[in-house]
C-alpha cells in the first residue's frame, strides 16, 4: 500500500483513530478513508463503549460524533478529555442546532475538541484535519 498521507512525511509509527458515530455507514466512510491513507483504525458505535475502549487502548485521535444517543458526544468529549487531558479529540456533527445561541460544534470546542467537522464532511477535508492533528 502507498502511504500517501502528509503524516507519513515525519512520522515513522502508523497513526491510529478511534471513531465513535452511531451510523454504521459513516464508521465504515471513515474507517476505509483512513486505512487507505496509511492510519490504524478502530471503531465503536457509542460514547460508552468508545471510552472504554480508549481506556484500554488509547489512540493518537478520537473522532467523535456529537448527535448520538444518550449520552451523547458532548458529554463523551468532556468525559474522554476528563479522563485523559492529553487526548485529542476532532468533533463531529450533521446537526446544525444550536443550544441556545450556541452551535454544536462551538460546544464541542468548548469541552475539548481540538478541532470540528461538518457532516457530510468531504474526505479530503477529513484527511487533512486528521493529518494537521497528527502534526501537532
Amino acid at each position: 500500500m502507498t502511504k500517501t498521507h502528509p503524516h507519513y512525511l515525519t512520522r515513522s509509527r502508523i497513526p491510529s483513530v478511534l471513531v465513535v458515530d452511531d451510523q454504521d455507514q459513516v464508521r465504515q466512510l471513515i474507517r476505509e478513508t483512513l486505512e487507505q491513507a496509511g492510519d490504524e483504525v478502530e471503531e465503536t458505535c457509542n460514547e460508552e463503549e468508545g471510552l472504554e475502549r480508549y481506556r484500554r487502548k488509547s489512540t493518537d485521535r478520537v473522532i467523535m460524533d456529537i448527535l448520538m444517543p444518550e449520552p451523547d458526544g458532548l458529554e463523551g468529549i468532556m468525559m474522554l478529555r476528563r479522563e485523559f487531558p492529553n487526548s485529542c479529540v476532532i468533533a463531529m456533527t450533521g446537526g446544525c442546532e444550536t443550544i441556545g445561541v450556541t452551535n454544536f460544534l462551538d460546544v464541542a470546542k468548548m469541552r475539548g475538541a481540538r478541532q470540528t467537522l461538518q457532516k457530510p464532511v468531504e474526505l479530503k477535508i477529513l484527511l487533512e484535519t486528521v493529518a494537521a492533528e497528527v502534526m501537532s
